[in-house]
């Protein structure tokens, strides 16, 4: 898969078939319409393309106003958004950067410079409440007749629902901030996730008996937030269980500055102290324990972490009692 900021480069694919949204999450609905957006391509030989927005306009409109609570809740950061989007097989991505002069853009203006001109769109497959253009004037109606005078397919593609219920990144946020990690990974179709390389910390974990490993998230308001039974990949062939804090560390900093915080339950002696740092892992949240809280002492803070880390044990053993009893039913 190929990323492009922006659509003026050389390499970009001078026909595409494209899609347009921002794939916070990449959930389960967006993964049925990249799909037909992949069958689509190859059936008009053409490279599939998603074009997505960093910031996200609502981020951005809600800055424009000096509101930023409006802002939503980021699901992923961009590197796991993309991620996704490689495993969806996409050929390539297009990451714009949404600003003053975007924001404007009338929908038939939004057509000929970024659909046409930017990336010679001959297929556009968007979703049944896809809008554009400056004020959100354009809908699938406008884009059906622009596709119509200008040469290129257009198609819509209908709400993705799981027994009964619209998939969607709202339905993603309120699971995630609800702290049901269950239904956020049936919506999203595997467990909800963060990556990143493991940097270095102001090593307090380490002075109370609890190494962790550090993980920025690049963005102030993450859709989950609180302690969580975890299972980190990328340090060793398998897996690793463990216990770990997404937040703002509100004993220790409080300085708005989002970390994912992670101890491993068993460390293995083969990678050493400093073995962590660099690598580039992913972290599965299976399970909120509890909120981030704020503590009146280091000792508070110590005791309240062992306590976590002793229930991400029980919750893996519980894990583990599941898969025997289950594999003893199979033998039956």
């Amino acid at each position: 898969m190929r990323v492009f900021r922006g659509f003026h480069h050389a390499a970009l694919a001078p026909a595409c078939a494209l899609t347009i949204g921002n794939f916070d999450g990449v959930h389960r609905g967006h993964q049925a319409m990249l799909a037909l957006l992949k069958v689509e391509a190859e059936h008009r030989g053409l490279p599939s393309c998603v074009l997505t927005f960093e910031p996200h306009p609502r981020d951005f409109f809600a800055a424009q106003a000096g509101k930023p609570e409006l802002a939503p809740a980021r699901i992923a950061t961009l590197r796991d958004q993309l991620s996704e989007l490689l495993r969806c097989g996409v050929d390539q991505v297009v990451v714009l950067p949404f600003d003053q002069r975007l924001s404007r853009l009338s929908p038939e203006d939004f057509v000929r410079e970024v659909l046409l001109d930017g990336l010679g769109a001959r297929y556009v497959l968007v979703g049944d409440d896809f809008r554009f253009g400056a004020k959100r004037a354009g809908d699938y109606a406008m884009l059906d007749a622009a596709g119509e005078l200008h040469g290129f397919d257009v198609a819509r593609m209908n709400s993705y629902e799981v027994h009964g219920l619209r998939v969607s990144s709202s339905a993603v946020r309120e699971a995630l901030a609800a702290g049901d990690m269950e239904r956020a990974a049936g919506l999203l179709g595997r467990p909800y996730s963060i990556s990143g390389h493991v940097i270095h910390g102001r090593k307090l974990g380490r002075d109370l008996g609890f190494r962790t490993l550090n993980l920025r998230f690049h963005h102030r308001k993450p859709a989950a937030m609180g302690i969580f039974a975890v299972r980190t990949y990328g340090l060793t062939e398998a897996p690793l269980d463990g216990v770990a804090s997404l937040g703002v560390r509100p004993t220790v900093e409080d300085a708005g500055r989002v970390l994912l915080e992670v101890h491993c339950l068993d460390w293995p002696a083969a990678l050493g102290a400093e073995g962590g740092y660099g690598k580039l892992v992913r972290v599965e949240l299976l399970h909120k324990l509890r909120d981030e809280a704020r503590y009146d002492s280091l000792d508070a803070l110590t005791h309240a972490i062992r306590q976590d880390a002793d229930d991400a044990r029980a919750y893996f053993a519980s894990l583990h009692g599941q898969t025997r009893r289950q594999t003893t039913r199979d033998r039956i």
